[in-house]
């Protein structure tokens, strides 16, 4: 019974799996806290799908998948600040014209050059296959990002709550704001060979929004988030071989499961609370 239990630890693809899997848990469910917070859960996604022409093009100019995927996510998010200083339109319809609009960009690149390389663990990821490069990118990637959001927590959540009171502060909002969007484009780099692009937006927003719902200040949601960003790769990884499924989906389903767990509790606190103070 124990050896059927501990047989995905014995063969490399799962131990890399794993691996992977511990690496991007903490950048991604930390920077979700933020995200949840600055109400920018479309910005994750926006970026996420916008940096596909960035790795079509680097591919057709060999040149590093994840510089061309930086390059790419950093044009949309620095595109969508510019557009929602300087136009009428919200911030929400200003990131999905963009995202929406590099994403296609990025589709009819792929059709009318002829690339003949297969993007699919690109969008879906691929992590039964990443290799030692992309572990150590991966690695170095999640390092920087969350050394530089434990560095600077404290001035993000101002950022995060009350920017007009963070710039009467003397902060440089405007490098926390694009410091922010640089992690987040670095994340999700870190993320292609994991969950892919079209899933890595529920690893940068359900870790936050769980462990909102839990607790009450940051400092405890940033480890509560990475705690259960950690556990639920872990264990989606650990389902997806006994269940015959691919490693990401099965990790965002485990989200989701979570979220809808924690969510339904809390209703369910709430209603009985109302319910006794009448």
């Amino acid at each position: 019974m124990i050896e059927e239990l501990l047989l995905p630890l014995q063969f490399p693809f799962m131990q890399r799996a794993f691996l992977i899997a511990l690496i991007v848990s903490a950048p991604t469910a930390m920077l979700s806290c933020f995200l949840v917070l600055k109400g920018w859960a479309l910005m994750g996604d926006a970026v996420a799908h916008a940096v596909l022409p960035g790795v079509v093009l680097a591919y057709i100019f060999g040149a590093p998948l994840i510089l061309g995927a930086f390059l790419a996510g950093m044009t949309c998010a620095i595109a969508t600040g510019y557009l929602d200083e300087n136009s009428r339109v919200k911030q929400d319809t200003v990131m999905g014209v963009v995202f929406s609009g590099m994403f296609a960009l990025g589709l009819v690149l792929y059709v009318a050059l002829g690339v003949t390389a297969d993007l699919q663990h690109i969008l879906f990821g691929n992590m039964l296959g990443v290799d030692r490069a992309e572990l150590i990118n991966a690695l170095a990637i999640s390092v920087i990002v969350s050394l530089g959001l434990l560095v600077f927590w404290r001035d993000l959540m101002l950022h995060a709550f009350d920017p007009a009171q963070a710039k009467a502060s003397g902060l440089a909002t405007g490098w926390l704001h694009y410091g922010l969007l640089t992690a987040l484009s670095l994340t999700i780099v870190a993320v292609l060979s994991a969950t892919g692009l079209i899933l890595a937006i529920g690893l940068l927003i359900a870790p936050g929004a769980i462990a909102f719902l839990l607790v009450r200040n940051l400092a405890a949601m940033l480890a509560v988030s990475v705690l259960v960003c950690a556990l639920s790769m872990f264990l989606g990884v650990y389902l997806s071989f006994f269940i015959d499924s691919a490693p990401a989906p099965t990790i965002i389903l485990v989200l989701t499961v979570n979220f809808i767990g924690v969510l339904s509790h809390r209703l369910w606190r709430n209603r009985r609370e109302e319910s006794r103070a009448l």
